[in-house]
């Protein structure tokens, strides 16, 4: 079947698109000029592209009869310094905290190229000639809040402000957005709760950062042989290095402990020999005995060797072992949903060692070729207005000749047609953006990128056409082997129909990896521990198993005991330290404030590559390229120790992600920005307070010496983070939580 066939619908040519732009406009009766404003020059050419006008290039926009389009560098305006304020903040003192503005004042950047950008965007926006501004920066809170940080800087009054939403840069969806859009008054909550955000940053990063400096910072100076040293805290950044502390001293303080399997080989009339491993199922005399590590194993070795000698003795009778039951199941496992970006990180992480940072790179970038869709999601599914049309993504990913067999597969079987009716599509779980999927355009630039943004884009492209395929199918089959009241478990599971796998197959994925599992990054692991065999089919068991029925005797070659031993849990990846990010709920017991804040985690996806890439940075963390593993440094160490004592909640994944879930309240219109800059204001205010009070640089000097045992090398600090003689710091990629010194709304996504 031509994958031709997949088409349905009569798609506007680029002439009859210029022509319906023209009709309305004429309708909406714009008789002044209309601005495009973009977030970055190369955004701005697209939209310049789509509308097919004839456009002459100018300094810092184009232009043409009747359009002109512009375009930021990322963030042009940020957040005045506190000495902006009054010059006796400049000086850093426990006098002048708590620092909380009545009135926030803003500043555009301090660099040439960016004030004399928005120079000439002030220019266009405020001028007579202009009556309507299309307001097209990132479709998500931090570029609404870039747009609107640049106009209310500029002045900009009694204009026509239309929002343009959009999920990808493809020609059609830049069109669907300009018809579409909306006056930018509907995203006001949005806006409200980005400067919220902002705000919040600032003024925790601010008085904290000041108030555990002044009081704390010199001792950490003294006992590292700093040249100067600031403690730099924020309301995700902190709580991210307080995971990443603790998982190092549970591996720490972990204390091995061996334990004791038996198995037993075993053959049926002198044939097919198999193994199985003995479990205290109920009736062993075993069953739920103290001497037991897991039902599968025992703490002492002596204790296995008992049951051995009790298995071969004549006691409760003769050892002679039979089949006591076989059972035998299907199971079925359905395809994955979509990407987020979180998911897409864990999995770059985990297949191809990219940092969270580097995968969030490769995804922007996939995005502004107009190869996949919008990447800062949260959301795993479609909504349905675009199931309705993904033919046209299908039929554009058909083009590449790996994916050609697979899309054919999912034309014939008309898979496609039901999706919208399939778990893959939900309006109601999309709030801005829907799963990160291939546009099915863009594809003569694939061919020109690097290797690594083509091995993204196979990846994106592979879990998006999984979906279309039916599920895998596994024959889950087991053979209980009993020897007086102990029983012997053989398991077996093997893949019947490889369904949505087949579109998984990197030709270098492990069976594991294709069907979805995860790194195992957060499960404490006990390697060997639990004696399964169900990995690999053994088509010799399977034949074995379909022989027998209950009550067939069989003959023990031999039993032996298997020592093993528990494993620590494992240290965050990049990948893992993302997802535990997101589900930030899983450190929390109460259960109903753990489902208030579900959906919530710690910062958003926009923002945790670049919290993550600041914490090593700052050499609070490292993190090993090749493994992609996070640990502390002794600065992360002492860093905690000395919130630990003085700011404890800052380390708590439940005030963080509280905070995030009233950003998302102000978002929706559940919570006023009153109401939540009052309870800022106020949880600032105290806190600082409290820390200015306090003072346990005796005790932290204990707690420094204690840690310093697992740092025998003296550690290396970079001048150009804060630390040398010159005390001037680097530019850098800032990114939405700031260190004291810096604002928020620096100069982001360039």
């Amino acid at each position: 079947m031509d994958i031709g066939m997949l088409s349905q619908y009569t798609h506007l040519n680029r002439r009859d698109i210029s022509v319906a732009a023209s009709r309305f406009w004429e309708q909406e009766n714009c008789l002044g000029k209309r601005v495009f404003i973009a977030e970055k020059p190369s955004v701005a050419k697209d939209f310049a592209k789509a509308l097919h006008e004839n456009f002459t290039n100018r300094d810092g926009y184009q232009e043409s009869e009747n359009t002109i389009v512009t375009w930021c560098f990322g963030h042009l305006v940020t957040m005045c310094y506190p000495e902006a304020y009054d010059p006796r903040y400049k000086k850093w003192s426990l006098d002048t905290i708590p620092f909380i503005p009545s009135e926030y004042k803003y500043q555009v950047i301090d660099d040439a190229g960016v004030r004399k950008q928005f120079r000439t965007i002030k220019g266009i926006l405020t001028s007579k000639e202009v009556d309507t501004i299309y307001i097209c920066t990132d479709s998500g809170r931090e570029g609404e809040y870039i747009y609107r940080l640049v106009a209310g800087e500029a002045g900009v009054k009694d204009k026509k402000q239309l929002r343009v939403w959009i999920d990808s840069f493809t020609e059609a969806e830049i069109q669907r957005g300009i018809r579409e859009a909306k006056d930018d008054s509907a995203y006001d909550n949005m806006g409200a709760a980005a400067y919220l955000r902002a705000k919040e940053d600032y003024l925790m990063g601010i008085n904290f950062s000041r108030a555990l400096s002044l009081k704390y910072a010199g001792g950490i100076r003294d006992f590292l042989g700093m040249d100067r040293c600031v403690i730099a805290v924020g309301r995700v950044m902190t709580c991210v290095l307080g995971i990443i502390v603790r998982r190092e001293r549970e591996i720490r303080s972990f204390v091995k402990t061996p334990f004791y399997r038996v198995t037993g080989s075993f053959s049926v009339s002198g044939d097919g020999t198999f193994e199985a491993e003995w479990s205290a199922k109920e009736g062993s005399r075993y069953y739920e005995s103290p001497l037991l590590y897991k039902e599968n194993g025992f703490r002492k070795k002596e204790d296995a060797e008992a049951l051995i000698s009790y298995l071969c003795s004549e006691e409760d009778g003769i050892p002679s072992p039979f089949v006591r039951g076989i059972t035998k199941k299907q199971e079925k496992k359905n395809p994955p949903l979509l990407y987020n970006l979180a998911e897409l990180q864990n999995d770059c992480s985990r297949f191809f060692k990219l940092s969270p940072d580097q995968t969030l790179d490769a995804a922007q970038t996939l995005y502004e070729r107009k190869l996949t869709t919008y990447p800062r999601t949260d959301a795993r599914v479609l909504p349905s207005a675009v199931a309705k049309e993904i033919d046209h993504n299908l039929k554009g990913v058909g083009n590449l000749p790996q994916f050609r067999p697979l899309v054919r597969t999912i034309a014939e079987s008309g898979s496609w047609k039901k999706i919208g009716r399939t778990k893959y599509t939900n309006d109601k779980a999309i709030t801005d953006h829907y799963a990160i999927i291939p546009t099915g355009e863009g594809l003569n630039a694939l061919k020109s990128l690097s290797p690594t943004l083509q091995k993204v884009y196979e990846l994106i492209a592979r879990r998006f056409l999984s979906v279309f395929y039916p599920a895998a199918v596994f024959d889950k089959m087991s053979l209980q082997v009993g020897i007086k009241k102990e029983t012997l478990t053989a398991s077996l599971r093997v893949c019947r129909e490889k369904g949505y796998l087949v579109c998984l197959d990197r030709g270098n994925a492990t069976a594991s990896e294709a069907a979805g599992g995860t790194s195992g990054g957060e499960n404490s692991g006990r390697e060997g521990e639990d004696g399964e065999n169900s990995g690999a089919a053994d088509f010799s068991l399977e034949a074995l198993i379909k022989g027998l029925k209950k009550g067939d005797p069989l003959t023990l070659r031999k039993l032996e005991i298997k020592e093993g031993e528990t494993s620590p849990p494992k240290r965050y990846t990049g990948g893992s330290m993302i997802l535990t990010m997101e589900n930030a709920g899983q450190f929390i017991e109460d259960d109903e404030l753990r489902e208030q804040i579900k959906g919530a985690g710690i910062g958003t996806s926009a923002t945790r590559a670049g919290i993550l890439e600041k914490l090593v940075n700052n050499q609070y963390i490292n993190l090993n390229a090749k493994t992609q593993v996070y640990t502390p440094t002794q600065l992360g160490e002492m860093i905690y120790d000395t919130v630990f004592l003085s700011l404890k909640p800052l380390l708590e994944p439940k005030l963080t992600a509280s905070w995030e879930k009233g950003l998302s309240q102000v978002a929706e219109g559940g919570t006023t920005e009153e109401e939540y800059r009052d309870k800022l204001d106020d949880y600032v205010t105290r806190r600082t307070n409290a820390v200015k009070v306090s003072d346990y640089r005796e005790t932290l000097q204990q707690m420094y010496r204690n840690t310093a045992q697992f740092y025998p090398k003296a550690m290396h600090f970079k001048a150009k983070y804060s630390y040398g003689r010159s005390g001037e710091k680097s530019s850098r990629k800032k990114t939405s939580e700031q260190v004291p010194q810096e604002n928020s709304g620096g100069k982001g996504k360039q």
